[in-house]
């Protein structure tokens, strides 16, 4: 068969997406790829087309359970033969996979990395033709990456181990240039075709909010203004978990939650309640969701800010997998950064490192919440800041993503400006930032004068300033480098500071916010649209999914129904036609669908 043939036949698409085809192309011909594509784009496809043309078996190592059962579901579903290694199967399954992988039974082998060297697994790799060795997330080989994992370092020991050096591809959505040369390295990837096809993710819509009276409330309006639509709130300690899960539920909104101090059952119950449409909203620390595979997540709330701008990334990025209009929404406060560097203080790291090593990764973490930091307070364009860090050309205007749909004036801060920073000096450095915002104001507080600092030179100066006018004028000043924080998060002075005094400061503030452009709302309204047709060819999913115990969207995704409700097909080669309809599931699901969508017409 040829590439497209498995494209159309077991995936039912017609063409393939931005990059994969290059890859594709590279890894037929015996070259060993590294793509860097965003989470929706396709990735898994880069290496299930060419396992269906290659010879032998193809084996694809992941750290993620949850994404191996999805992904093995869905092959099956579309009739490839495919199974999974990992911590989860009994004994006897393990054995039955291994024997049924030798026998030749399998084109696809997902594995966990901690499996490689085990004895009974080694013996059966050395046993069979592994024509291509695909590896997942696979920045997690990198000590500079958000997400490093020791058993990474192992991949490259298992390929050599084997009779005959497979192809070999690398695959990730979030790498920065010094994570993408660790993976080249550590995986010992030989000339590989490198393809970086962008991190932009168009359908997605950014917002950020600072200093809410209310983070709570604010979800909880959102959740009921967005009904019967699936989303992800994502909480940076567990007692926010409970919180923000208590108060929607209190509120009669279908939620569970997800973190470690729950049992592995019930952190599995309620995933698989997620997962399987029985609750829409999801609470949870960043120990859920890598290798959540749910394709109609329509928002990703974060309660609090992340410690990096790739974990916002990779966490927000999980909204939209279907291509659809989603909303990435970070609500942020001060305290975050406090919270945050707590976590990364504590971080006991990898012991198999050096002291220096460990320092340097210390100080690294601490540099990427700075610049987590600047993108919850910039006035600049949320997208352009996001593709700039990644190394990418920036759009400058998206015109999708709240700083963008803002009325903005250009004003002269120079005055204020001043006077904070003289405010750091005469404070001798002392004072977090509400602690200066009190100096400045002029408000009693109980540790200035613990620092004597009540009624000295400047303390009041600022008096008629707002809190919130007063933060964003510090976040403009430490962006540019009149100042800067201290590992306490402390306004501390620069080499810069003094400039100000020869300088005028103009900041962008926003004035009052636009509504949304037309074309987006027609968009996102065709996007949630709930048709009643729509509403029956979903309910037709779900009793299908209950009936075969997997997730709906592994059956057909939101946007392969709304194409459904949209083209109404009569007939199975119209059905065939469908975008996401392979000859399998066409054979398997055209006899489920069609009579709904003829009684409908019918009908109307």
């Amino acid at each position: 068969m040829t590439k497209l043939e498995v494209l159309k036949q077991y995936f039912g698409y017609d063409s393939f997406r931005e990059g994969q085809e290059e890859l594709i192309d590279a890894i037929l011909s015996g070259q060993d790829v590294l793509g860097i594509m965003p989470t929706g784009a396709g990735k898994s496809i880069c290496y299930q087309v060419p396992a269906m043309i290659l010879p032998g078996l193809t084996v694809v190592i992941s750290p993620l359970i949850s994404l191996m059962k999805d992904q093995v579901g869905a092959l099956n579903q579309a009739g490839i033969p495919a199974a999974y290694i990992n911590s989860s199967l009994s004994a006897q399954d393990y054995f039955e996979t291994l024997d049924l992988a030798k026998s030749g039974r399998y084109k696809i082998l997902y594995i966990a990395p901690e499996r490689l060297e085990v004895e009974s697994f080694f013996e059966i790799a050395n046993s069979c033709e592994i024509s291509f060795v695909a590896v997942d997330e696979a920045h997690c080989v990198s000590q500079w990456g958000q997400d490093f994992r020791p058993s990474y370092l192992k991949i490259h020991r298992f390929i050599e181990s084997l009779p005959k050096r497979p192809v070999v591809g690398a695959f990730t959505a979030t790498a920065t240039k010094r994570v993408r040369d660790d993976i080249v390295t550590l995986l010992q990837l030989v000339f590989p075709k490198t393809l970086v096809t962008g991190f932009d993710r168009p359908n997605l819509y950014f917002e950020t909010h600072q200093s809410l009276p209310s983070k709570i409330n604010f979800i909880i309006d959102y959740v009921k203004n967005h009904p019967n639509q699936s989303g992800i709130i994502y909480c940076i300690s567990r007692k926010q978990v409970e919180k923000v899960h208590n108060a929607l539920c209190d509120e009669g909104i279908s939620a569970t939650r997800y973190h470690a101090g729950l049992s592995q059952e019930e952190r599995r119950r309620n995933q698989d309640a997620f997962i399987y449409g029985d609750k829409l909203v999801m609470v949870a620390t960043n120990a859920f969701g890598m290798g959540i595979d749910k394709s109609d997540v329509r928002f990703v709330i974060h309660h609090g800010m992340p410690k990096s701008l790739e974990a916002y990334y990779q966490e927000a990025g999980r909204a939209g997998r279907d291509g659809l209009k989603s909303d990435c929404i970070l609500l942020y406060s001060s305290q975050d950064v406090n919270i945050n560097k707590m976590l990364i203080d504590q971080n006991v790291g990898n012991p198999e490192l050096s002291t220096a090593e460990q320092k340097a990764i210390h100080q690294k973490d601490l540099e990427r919440l700075k610049i987590m930091t600047f993108y919850s307070t910039t006035t600049d364009c949320l997208r352009d800041y996001i593709l700039k860090y990644f190394g990418e050309a920036g759009c400058g205007h998206c015109d999708n993503c709240s700083n963008c749909l803002v009325e903005a004036e250009e004003i002269d801060v120079t005055n204020e400006a001043r006077k904070l920073v003289a405010c750091v000096a005469v404070t001798g450095e002392k004072c977090g930032q509400m602690m200066l915002f009190d100096y400045v104001r002029g408000q009693p507080d109980d540790k200035l004068d613990m620092f004597h600092l009540t009624g000295k030179k400047g303390y009041g100066c600022l008096k008629d300033s707002s809190v919130r006018r007063l933060r964003e004028i510090l976040g403009h000043l430490i962006r540019n480098g009149y100042l800067q924080t201290d590992e306490y998060n402390k306004p501390i002075l620069t080499e810069h500071s003094h400039d100000i005094l020869s300088e005028t400061v103009v900041m962008k503030v926003t004035k009052e916010r636009k509504k949304r452009m037309k074309n987006r709302q027609r968009a996102k309204a065709v996007a949630n649209e709930s048709t009643d047709l729509f509403e029956l060819l979903r309910k037709k999913r779900s009793e299908l999914a209950l009936k075969e115990k997997m997730p709906p969207y592994i059956i057909f995704s939101d946007k392969t129904l709304h194409e459904m409700a949209a083209e109404q097909p009569l007939t199975e080669k119209d059905f065939l036609d469908l975008s996401g309809v392979g000859e399998h599931k066409c054979e398997k699901y055209a006899g489920e669908f069609i009579p709904i969508i003829r009684k409908y017409v019918q009908e109307h």
